[in-house]
């Protein structure tokens, strides 16, 4: 069976968000924080790294379900260019 759960994009994406989060907690617990505010800490860290890190990593185009640059699908304009079709 070669069914994976997570693209190795998907897998070192959410990998370097965890660590990210882990690495603010500990800094914000080192820091002089309490338990609660370094968790709170290494959360937002770590959400914020996620979305960073998914746009910093190309995108794996060996995957069916890669989305093109910036998210945008591709359209075919059939009409010819937009700005030289006004006449």
């Amino acid at each position: 069976m070669d069914h994976h759960l997570l693209t190795a994009r998907s897998a070192l994406v959410l990998l370097l968000g965890l660590l990210t989060g882990v690495a603010a907690g500990v800094l914000t617990l080192l820091s002089g924080g309490g338990t609660a505010r370094s968790v709170l800490c290494g959360a937002a860290a770590a959400g914020l790294a996620v979305g960073f890190f998914n746009r910093l990593v190309a995108p794996d185009l060996d995957a069916p379900e890669a989305v093109p640059e910036h998210g945008r699908p591709e359209t075919s304009d059939t009409s010819g260019d937009s700005e030289n079709s006004r006449g």
